[in-house]
């Protein structure tokens, strides 16, 4: 049943779920929501499936209307949720009637949160998921002013708890652990990716965060060995970090090609693939080797 109807999708917003995995070997990426763990939160406070479907808001901005009774949780980035201007929390269990309209505050902090409302998000999948691939164009099209929704049956128990701690603002430097990648070392310095700060270029979207060093940093940026010849494209995966000629280390988020001829040098762990979905232009980070 049509159930909810979006006002406005704010900057960007796409219907996001666990993805496409295991077919990179025809082309196809993963998708699914950049931050896992909001997405599967959300999910567990309505009481879904952690595959169930939901909205990812991008810089906020979302308002939507339910067309019924229906029970919601927002969780990602510092926020304010409100229902029909009540502030109600981030990443708690809400209960709106029809009429009703939630909205997501712009964050003060990350970029990416999560609406996930009980039953999950109903749209016609492709490859098995109702994700939008921004790369491929995979999927429903991004979400616009006069979408009607409908939801579905995804859902379980009644979820034990309806409330989530929220992350406080996170420390002026993020750190992203990263396991040593496939051609770590094709770098001049292997330790350089560790050494001092990163900076979050305006260049990330949910394919990839591209970074490089602060102004008036004497760390430098990352070179190829002068000894290694071109590097033949091959398989990339979620959460590599690649560098390309210009060394300046990319990281590859959801949407990510499946496929690359820059070599991979280091992997973030699932917490830190996460925490990079979350990164906006300014963000500064710190690599840790695991």
């Amino acid at each position: 049943m049509n159930a909810i109807e979006v006002i406005s999708p704010g900057p960007f917003a796409t219907i996001q779920d666990l993805g496409r995995p295991g077919l990179a070997h025809l082309g196809v990426p993963r998708s699914g929501a950049a931050d896992v763990v909001s997405m599967t939160l959300a999910n567990r406070l309505v009481g879904n499936r952690e595959s169930a479907a939901v909205i990812e808001a991008t810089m906020g901005g979302i308002r939507i209307r339910s067309r019924r009774r229906l029970v919601i949780a927002v969780t990602g980035a510092g926020a304010q949720v409100l229902v029909d201007d009540v502030p109600v929390g981030l990443g708690a269990t809400v209960t709106v009637t029809a009429g009703s309209e939630l909205a997501v505050s712009a964050p003060i902090w990350g970029c990416r949160n999560y609406v996930a409302v009980r039953g999950g998000i109903q749209v016609g999948a492709v490859l098995g998921s109702r994700s939008t691939d921004t790369l491929s164009g995979l999927g429903p099209p991004p979400l616009s002013a006069g979408d009607v929704l409908e939801v579905g049956v995804e859902s379980g128990a009644w979820p034990a708890v309806t409330q989530a701690p929220v992350t406080a603002i996170p420390p002026p430097v993020v750190e992203l652990d990263v396991s040593a990648g496939p051609r770590c070392g094709r770098l001049h310095r292997v330790g350089d990716l560790m050494a001092g700060e990163w900076e979050v270029s305006a260049d990330a979207d949910r394919v990839g965060v591209r970074l490089g060093r602060p102004d008036g940093s004497d760390h430098p940026l990352l070179h190829h060995g002068a000894d290694v010849g071109e590097l033949a494209s091959e398989g990339v995966a979620h959460g590599s970090v690649q560098v390309p000629p210009n060394g300046q280390p990319v990281l590859f988020l959801a949407d990510h090609p499946v496929t690359g001829g820059y070599p991979v040098v280091a992997v973030l762990t699932a917490g830190a693939l996460a925490r990079a979905a979350q990164l906006v232009a300014g963000n500064r980070v710190r690599f840790r080797s695991r």
